[in-house]
């Protein structure tokens, strides 16, 4: 038995030697002799395991060895079933291999077998944070603060970073956070080793301020991105670097390559609020709103107050279809109100909603109302209240309001085109001209003053020649409007002229395919009347 024993004591010793070394292929061949001659050797398959992982941990390695980890962790289990230490080894292997689920479960198993395992319980907390669940993540590290109060640097400085980016935390609730963890950060050896790690990184800030003259002189390019990618190689835990290659890659185009980093930079830090806006921006690019809404929901939940946060996850929603998700986040972000000039512009986009999409015209009154409030001086804000009057058939309310905007912007064309077209739908036909004339007046290329006056010439007062004057005149200025081109088919086709009339019949069939300002039956129809 004392052979035995100086027999292990020697191969251990020969292993932590090629360990200590750096030498790890060689520590690996030792240990595997060593466990060939005794297969049943716990310690031995504990020990092969911890160098599988210190090789997987390698960032100058291309392979990946946390398979082999887990496994002789498992072939350990299997003489130990008992062993917290090889649960948590095995959920730590996991971990490492983003395999989450998997990691929780064995860190749980190894609180199971020991309840007092601080270390497991910062693990899961770490890995809630990964999913996003603050709470629970708050709840693991507060667990693992009560089992080890004095070595739980890490535990108290995650507490620290979430009620950072909570606006519901007392101050000296937070700070004490801060400042439990910088008293305990001595006991806590890993939390020794991640501050010098991060301590080092600050070598690296020359390269990022040489990158930043690069880009500024010369843009992105192929160089900038070299220098990114060699740096990471020796900085593989600098966030920054993830982040600000992440940008380069989403100004190259190269859209999946930006994904990547700014994943990893989350994986990395899962508080960082610029990962998670630069991902989200980029799906935004990409018309991904389904995982644009993901991430955005996650920029929420790390900090509810910001406004622009709700008012991104509202345009997704209302991109997307989802008209309900979209006007709540909206109503948040008007509540929040960071300014009152930000604000009235979403208070507008709420009413438009409203107007638009739910004809809920008395809810899209009131949020043009609470705009105005917000920055009474917001000329659009009048034209909008005035149209939803008029929409809702309360035309001497909307003339209030179209005068009130004009005692401030007399010479606004579009303001005397609105009354011109509010004058018009009452019937009187003699000042609906005048506004448009005006219209017309302070902006002689409005086509649609053109084209609305147009109308009434050609329909109202049977003038034949001057409507088809204002019709070209229309034309001529938005040759894309299917509508003049519609009108002026109707007059020329009065004249007489069927083949011309036909013409722009056509025309206006062509450009309603994209413009979509008419039933494009209406157009056909017309055109099948002329010659029938």
């Amino acid at each position: 038995m004392n052979k035995v024993n100086s027999q292990n004591k020697k191969i251990k010793k020969e292993i932590d030697k090629f360990q200590k070394s750096g030498n790890i292929q060689k520590a690996i061949e030792a240990c595997r002799g060593a466990i060939s001659e005794d297969e049943n050797n716990t310690e031995l398959h504990i020990k092969l395991g911890d160098l599988y992982m210190e090789r997987h941990l390698d960032i100058h390695q291309v392979q990946q060895y946390a398979d082999e980890a887990i496994t002789e962790y498992q072939r350990a289990l299997e003489n130990c079933v008992d062993s917290a230490e090889i649960y948590f080894k095995i959920g730590m292997a996991f971990y490492y291999k983003r395999e989450l689920e998997k990691a929780a479960n064995y860190f749980k198993l190894a609180l199971e077998h020991n309840t007092k395992l601080s270390e497991a319980n910062f693990m899961l907390a770490e890995i809630f944070m990964k999913k996003g669940d603050f709470l629970e993540a708050t709840e693991y590290a507060q667990k693992a603060i009560k089992l080890a109060p004095f070595s739980s640097s890490r535990a108290y400085f995650l507490i620290y970073g979430i009620m950072t980016l909570s606006n519901k935390s007392k101050w000296y609730k937070k700070y004490s956070q801060l400042l439990a963890s910088i008293l305990t950060l001595p006991f806590d050896k890993y939390a020794v080793k991640s501050v010098i790690k991060q301590l080092t990184y600050l070598k690296f800030l020359p390269v990022l301020f040489k990158t930043s003259i690069m880009i500024f002189f010369k843009g992105f390019t192929e160089d900038v991105l070299n220098i990114y990618r060699e740096t990471l190689d020796k900085a593989p835990g600098f966030v920054e670097l993830y982040i600000n290659l992440g940008r380069i890659y989403f100004e190259l185009k190269r859209y999946d390559d930006a994904i990547c980093e700014y994943k990893m930079a989350i994986w990395l830090d899962s508080l960082n609020l610029r990962a998670y806006f630069y991902l989200c921006q980029l799906y935004e690019e990409l018309k991904d709103f389904d995982n644009a809404i993901e991430i955005c929901q996650k920029l929420i939940e790390l900090q509810p107050h910001i406004a622009d946060f709700h008012c991104r996850i509202a345009q997704y929603y209302y991109l997307r279809g989802d008209i309900d998700e979209a006007i709540e986040h909206y109503q948040t972000a008007v509540s929040l109100n960071p300014n009152p000039q930000w604000t009235s512009v979403v208070a507008q986009t709420l009413g438009f909603i409203f107007q638009e999409n739910t004809k809920n015209l008395d809810a899209a009154i009131s949020s043009y109302q609470n705009a105005y409030n917000l920055n009474p001086n917001d000329l659009d804000i009048y034209l909008n209240l005035g149209n939803v009057f008029f929409e809702k058939g309360s035309y001497d309310n909307a003339l209030i309001i179209y005068k009130k905007a004009l005692e401030s912007s007399p010479h606004n064309a579009r303001l005397h085109c609105n009354l011109g077209y509010l004058y018009w739908g009452k019937g009187d036909i003699e000042e609906a001209i005048k506004e448009y004339e005006k219209a017309i007046l302070y902006d002689n290329t409005y086509d649609i003053a053109y084209n609305n006056l147009g109308v009434i010439y050609l329909d109202d007062l049977g003038r034949v020649k001057k409507a088809i004057e204002l019709f070209e005149a229309a034309r001529k200025y938005n040759p894309n409007y299917a509508l003049a081109h519609y009108n002026l088919a109707r007059s020329i086709a009065i004249t007489g002229d069927k083949v011309e009339a036909a013409k722009l019949y056509q025309i206006a069939l062509d450009i309603n395919t994209y413009t979509q300002e008419l039933d494009p039956a209406d157009i056909e129809e017309k055109i099948q009347d002329l010659f029938t």
